[in-house]
């Protein structure tokens, strides 16, 4: 492994894309094989990222939170089968028998429950003030501070919604469902899911750094000053900064751990070693398997386990999840062989997949510049497209829009307000690709039919669901 080629080969492309700072490591069975730390951390004064920079790891939160349940199981003290209404009798989702929603659905994204507003009401309503038309909107339309994870159970159960079918049969990203995983882990452990994390993944893993807090009070407490400011792009494209980091109380273990590049790859490369970490066993392996293991299949479209995405890339298992939030941008995971890759960055909204892709390349031994979507356009064309016209609505924090049409016999998408060209790769499958460059892919789509007639599109993770259909031309 060429380690100064690799060096040379991201920084480029940290300068190419102009971001203000990022960490990276990886971790091989012998230990950390490479490290990498680019641009600042912080403007005024200007301080460099170094291998102890803590940073925001947003929703690779999530795995962490899935494996205490895990760990909870495996000792006896819960199960992943157990009815959600075991843990909050109160909770109900539209026109689904109360039993059928399990601890399981919530971990893997197969609750039924749609992308829905309460995470980014929650951001707005209990973090600093922000001068955009998001965190306006935000505060506009929040019925409430959504502080408390029993408004999330409350609105949740009004109803106000359709949901996606019965749990177990639609994968979409739900925030508010590790919300809830949250507050079963306290109750099914007696202790806080942040003292349990600490007590039993943290500690055991050396993970000196990693700190699983709402406002980031602890994590300055234990950076010795080694913290990351929180970078974005103002309408003119400009870098700003803060260090507000973002609040929001109920959704503790959905993405409020912080951590650094060198301890989350040692979380990463624990798992890749079914639950060994320098020899001892500190992880139970029984729940290390039912985190990510057979249990799950492994192809190469991937499949959502617990927290974690699962796919065959290059002959290899992967296994990844990424991140974001207020200035955080974060990917990472571990690939079989017991390798293990983070790349954290400290501005928000940025796609950190590449970034990836050029870790794993160096390990697999290929081109750094290699490319590895799961969903590659065929060349042909698909013959119904007036099939999929229609209009396409995802609730998610600000609502948004994916409204598919043709025009100039093309299949094209207004996603998000981007104008996209829908590239056929086979079966019900697209990928977007920007009009304006057509090597530039903005997301896949996979079209989802009922009754002989599409109803949702999952873009990414998320599914949107038809509102209007548009009438073939």
């Amino acid at each position: 492994m060429d380690q100064n080629r690799l060096d040379k080969y991201l920084q480029e492309q940290f300068d190419k894309r102009g971001l203000p700072g990022m960490a990276v490591c990886i971790r091989g069975p012998e230990g950390v094989v490479y490290e990498g730390s680019f641009g600042c951390r912080s403007v005024q004064p200007r301080l460099p990222v170094t291998g102890d920079t803590i940073f925001g790891i947003a929703s690779m939160s999530k795995s962490i939170t899935a494996l205490a349940c895990c760990i909870l199981e495996a000792e006896g003290k819960m199960s992943l089968e157990d009815p959600v209404a075991t843990y909050f009798p109160e909770l109900h989702i539209p026109g689904t028998p109360d039993q059928w929603l399990t601890v399981e659905t919530l971990a893997t994204h197969r609750s039924g429950i749609p992308p829905m507003e309460p995470l980014e009401w929650s951001i707005a309503m209990n973090s600093a003030q922000r001068d955009s038309d998001w965190y306006r909107q935000m505060r506009r339309t929040a019925p409430n501070k959504m502080d408390q994870i029993q408004q999330i159970v409350d609105y949740i159960s009004a109803g106000d919604y359709t949901p996606l079918g019965a749990p177990g049969e639609m994968m979409s990203y739900s925030n508010e469902g590790y919300a809830l995983l949250s507050y079963i882990v306290d109750q099914a452990a007696g202790i806080c899911l942040e003292r349990f994390l600490q007590e039993r993944i943290f500690a055991p893993l050396g993970m000196d750094r990693t700190v699983l807090d709402v406002d980031a009070s602890q994590a300055r407490a234990i950076s010795g000053g080694d913290i990351t400011s929180l970078f974005e792009r103002d309408q003119a494209g400009q870098l700003v900064w803060d260090d507000d980091w973002s609040i929001l109380p109920p959704f503790r273990g959905c993405g409020c751990v912080k951590s650094t590049a060198r301890d989350i790859t040692k979380y990463y490369q624990m798992l890749a070693q079914g639950g060994v970490w320098e020899g001892k066993q500190v992880i139970p392996a029984q729940a290390v398997e039912r985190l990510a293991g057979r249990g799950f299949p492994v192809r190469v479209k991937p499949v959502y386990c617990l927290g974690l995405e699962k796919r065959l890339l290059a002959g290899k298992v992967l296994c990844q999840h990424s991140g974001g939030l207020h200035g955080v941008s974060t990917i990472g995971g571990f690939l079989e062989g017991g390798f293990a890759v983070a790349a954290l960055c400290n501005e928000g909204d940025v796609d950190m997949t590449d970034f990836l892709w050029i870790c794993l390349n160096h390990i697999l031994g290929l081109p750094l510049d290699t490319r590895h979507p799961w969903a590659v356009p065929n060349g042909r064309r698909f013959d119904c497209p007036e099939i999929l016209c229609g209009h396409y609505l995802c609730r998610e924090g600000v609502p948004a829009h994916c409204v598919v049409y043709q025009e100039d016999g093309c299949l094209k998408a207004d996603y998000q307000g981007r104008k996209t060209l829908l590239q056929w790769c086979g079966k019900n499958v697209f990928a977007a690709m920007a009009e304006n460059d057509p090597r530039e892919r903005v997301s896949t789509l996979q079209f989802y039919a009922r009754e002989g007639r599409p109803w949702c599109v999952r873009c990414g993770s998320r599914v949107y669901q038809m509102i209007r259909e548009q009438a073939p031309e």
